[in-house]
């Protein structure tokens, strides 16, 4: 598979948001990252739906929503009506959801079902679920906040999900997000990774056609 670039809007500068998504778009931007976070389940506070919304009158690009809360089964219709082409919702307990019907419904509003784990999460947690997901998310921070330092152990994560692939001729989409740029991007394509999540990187990035290009490995 190619490797896509997704870049989150988290690290933007909201004051100008249609500005960065077209700086992005024509930097060579595969998809539009939206991290969704409300105060609970994650420690900080994002956006809702209106922004999604937004983002996706001002793009063509896929806009991928990673929902960072309690009870994302509640709000996935909002986000499905708001434009997304696909919805990430976390395995862990702490997330106060039926994981099984939530991916379900992602997939009945029409959107690509994604599931991810935190860091501390053994990769067990996601097992019976890959036959039914179209897109793996690997945290490679702690969700809720961005800048934070990359942690290369999860990438053990990814290479079991791209093994997975391999042992059941699947091609379920393997995204990591948190902290990743030019230095680190190649180890997560080596590991298995087809989709980069990067925040920071680009929209600090005097260039971000350059930043995108060198997250590729171009």
């Amino acid at each position: 598979m190619a490797v896509l670039i997704a870049p989150s809007i988290l690290a933007a500068d909201f004051s100008r948001l249609a500005d960065e998504i077209r700086r992005v778009e024509e930097g060579g931007a595969d998809w539009i990252h939206c991290d969704i976070m409300d105060g609970h389940f994650v420690d900080n506070i994002s956006f809702g739906p209106a922004m999604v919304k937004t983002v996706r009158q001002l793009t063509l690009l896929p806009v991928d929503v990673h929902l960072m809360i309690e009870r994302p089964d509640h709000f996935v219709p909002r986000f499905a009506e708001a434009g997304a082409n696909s919805i990430t919702v976390h395995v862990e307990r702490e997330s106060k959801h039926d994981v099984s019907e939530t991916l379900k419904e992602i997939r009945e509003l029409g959107c690509r079902a994604g599931l991810t784990l935190n860091p501390e999460t053994h990769f067990s947690a996601v097992e019976p679920y890959l036959s039914v997901i179209d897109l793996l998310l690997v945290m490679t921070v702690h969700p809720g906040f961005g800048g934070q330092r990359f942690c290369p152990s999860e990438l053990e994560k990814v290479r079991r999900g791209s093994a997975w692939n391999r042992a059941n001729e699947s091609q379920i989409t393997i995204e990591v997000d948190g902290g990743i740029n030019a230095d680190n991007a190649r180890l997560c394509i080596e590991a298995g990774a087809n989709v980069l999540v990067a925040g920071t990187s680009i929209f600090k990035a005097r260039e971000y056609a350059a930043e995108i290009r060198a997250l590729r490995g171009g």
